[in-house]
């Protein structure tokens, strides 16, 4: 999709040994000063996330610090909020640090559980509602900060 808008990209298989190493290069050779994860699903290293030393955010699909951590991505998320049986879930955006769904989070929106929801369902609503409007925004937010602040170092992350 990017190279089909003349937006220079770059693909790292993330199962390739040498991940972290090869996107760690990548980042540095494009400048780049946030990330955004949005489907990563993935864990970074906390070693990968102190080289970089610049703002990545991420969203999760509950209202952590519910149903959030390892383990806990996708309609595995969203099963967990059904079982338990809360009437109340959406979406977080969060700074990643060495512990995952564990950074500070800057902002959340809450979604209504409703009667007959399946986790199809529910994540679609989560997506819909929270997640397409809570990440553009927090990312923009971010970004507007460290305009701002002229920050070239990131230590906002706990």
């Amino acid at each position: 999709r990017a190279q089909h808008h003349d937006i220079a990209c770059t693909v790292i298989p993330r199962r390739e040994q040498g991940f972290e190493e090869r996107l760690q290069k990548a980042l540095a050779a494009y400048e780049i000063d946030m990330v955004v994860l949005a489907g990563f699903l993935g864990i970074l290293s906390g070693d990968f996330i102190e080289t970089f030393g610049k703002p990545i955010i991420n969203i999760h699909p509950s209202l952590i610090p519910s149903f959030c951590g390892k383990g806990f991505y996708g309609l595995r998320v969203h099963q967990a909020a059904l079982d338990y049986g809360v009437k109340v879930t959406g979406a977080t955006v969060h700074f990643v640090n060495a512990i995952p769904d564990g950074g500070r989070i800057i902002a959340q929106k809450a979604v209504d559980i409703l009667p007959g929801d399946t986790p199809e369902t529910l994540q679609r609503r989560v997506m819909e509602q929270a997640e397409w409007k809570l990440l553009p925004a927090a990312a923009e937010q971010v970004a507007r900060e460290l305009v701002e602040k002229g920050k070239t170092t990131w230590n906002d992350r706990t």
